[in-house]
């Protein structure tokens, strides 16, 4: 009986090494499939990327392409050292190796893993040109670690979908290969190459949920359920393709209720819907404008007290620091623009352009209309801002005509118009923004003209398309 168990549990190791193995290969083939100008590696010294290193570097033609990156989060007084480690296993394998430095320190209600990550892909997003890609070394367990977590946070479907093997990221994409290698194969290869990698002391401190996860909870559920791992993991491209279908179908309604000119929602089309879809609506409303998927609790918050509310009235919601506010029948979700001076600035001779806050600035563009490039060159330009009883005289129109009026006649949201630079010359008005132009500085096709067009600047500091009607 003994020497039955006894061979049993060798034909099991047997058929674990050649489960391992043929996991190996088949990640291997994938690998070589590969095909980017560059191909950079997030590599933290740690056992799985040190393994997704190795493989990459043992493919020819992948090798020269490589560049491992490891980032210093300043967290761990052993971080240099283990910087020290990497760049010598880069240097054994013959790959690329760079070191970058960040400062991962978690601001109010950001735990330090979600600090550390965020830091962590701000410093390598700027490294991928086009076509380029990242791999990262997440596997079938930190999958099925992240969908537990997202189920005990209570997430929706698309929580519950897990990583994706492959996601835009900066001007490339990000790659998970090691997505269905489980960490059994993972050390199975790690001894076979006598790899040689840096053991992190956090990943024993439990309070991080994660690690809670990884080294209390997971184990005994795998006594229980030794296949947990992939059967999760199936349960998470359920949920990614049901999530992928759903998307869809909030896209068409998307499209019923969006202002695509500013990227707004009419409320009177939004409230045709049912409740429910008007809660995916504008769950995808908020996805296409960048940001992470707030909580329930939050969308309820959105269509009761912002969606629901009287016209003319003004409520405010705050979420990842922008303002879910309505004007005039439209949801807006905007980001505050903090312009640089509440005082008067000028605008320097010769200067085709003003930047007024991080993420807007102002240009003058020659033009068939507009302010006469006379007045423009031989005047002193100063800007400033609204502050109440200001007139001007428009062309075409009689009388001068209060700013207040004008901007109630276009339509122009309250907290737009408080950021509205009024353009100065020689110490008269002769421009609103982008909107008027004074009479006295009008001109038309008989004489060269100037139009002042606002520009959105993005978070990498480009300009988008401006705003222009």
């Amino acid at each position: 009986m003994l020497a039955r168990q006894i061979r049993m549990k060798n034909e099991s190791q047997h058929h674990n090494s050649d489960n391992c193995y043929i996991g190996v290969q088949k990640l291997t083939h994938n690998l070589r499939l590969l095909a980017a100008q560059n191909i950079y590696l997030a590599y933290s010294g740690g056992i799985d990327s040190h393994v997704l290193l190795h493989l990459c570097a043992s493919i020819e033609h992948l090798k020269p392409k490589i560049t491992a990156v490891y980032v210093n989060h300043g967290l761990q007084a052993e971080a240099e050292s283990w910087s020290e480690h990497c760049g010598q296993v880069c240097h054994d394998l013959g790959v690329n190796f760079l070191s970058l430095t960040v400062h991962a320190h978690a601001a109010p209600g950001e735990s330090p893993e979600e600090a550390a990550r965020n830091a962590r892909y701000a410093a390598l997003k700027p490294l991928l040109a086009n076509g380029d890609l990242l791999l990262v070394a997440q596997h079938a367990e930190d999958q099925l670690e992240t969908v537990l977590l997202q189920l005990f946070r209570g997430s929706g479907l698309k929580g519950l979908s897990g990583m994706p093997e492959s996601v835009a990221f900066g001007k490339g994409r990000l790659i998970r290969p090691l997505l269905d290698i489980s960490k059994a194969e993972i050390i199975e290869y790690a001894k076979t190459h006598r790899l040689e990698w840096i053991e992190d002391p956090s990943n024993q401190h439990n309070h991080f949920d994660r690690n809670f996860l990884r080294n209390d909870i997971i184990p005994k559920l795998k006594e229980r359920w030794p296949a947990i791992e992939k059967t999760v993991s199936r349960s998470g491209k359920h949920c990614a393709n049901a999530q992928d279908l759903l998307a869809n179908i909030a896209d068409d309604w998307l499209a019923t209720t969006l202002n695509p000119g500013n990227n707004t929602l009419a409320i009177s089309r939004l409230q045709s819907h049912p409740l429910l879809q008007q809660a995916l609506i504008v769950r995808q409303w908020l996805n296409r404008l960048g940001l992470k998927m707030p909580s329930q609790d939050f969308i309820q918050r959105i269509l009761e007290q912002v969606v629901a509310a009287k016209e003319g009235a003004d409520p405010l919601l705050t979420t990842q620091g922008h303002c879910i506010r309505r004007y005039r029948g439209s949801l807006y979700c905007l980001k505050p623009s903090q312009r640089k001076s509440g005082g008067t600035l000028n605008w320097p001779a010769g200067e085709s352009s003003l930047q007024l806050s991080d993420d807007v600035r102002y240009e003058a563009i020659e033009s068939s209309v507009g302010i006469s490039c006379e007045h423009w060159r031989n005047s002193s330009i100063t800007v400033n801002f609204r502050s109440g009883g200001e007139t001007i005289e428009l062309p075409g129109r009689k009388g001068h005509h209060s700013l207040r009026k004008l901007y109630q006649e276009a339509g122009i949201p309250p907290w737009e118009r408080t950021i509205t630079p009024l353009v100065y010359l020689n110490g008269k008005l002769a421009a609103v923004g982008e909107h008027w132009v004074s009479a006295e500085f009008y001109c038309d096709t008989k004489e060269p003209c100037l139009r002042i067009i606002r520009h959105k600047i993005n978070p990498k500091g480009n300009d988008d398309t401006p705003d222009v009607d």
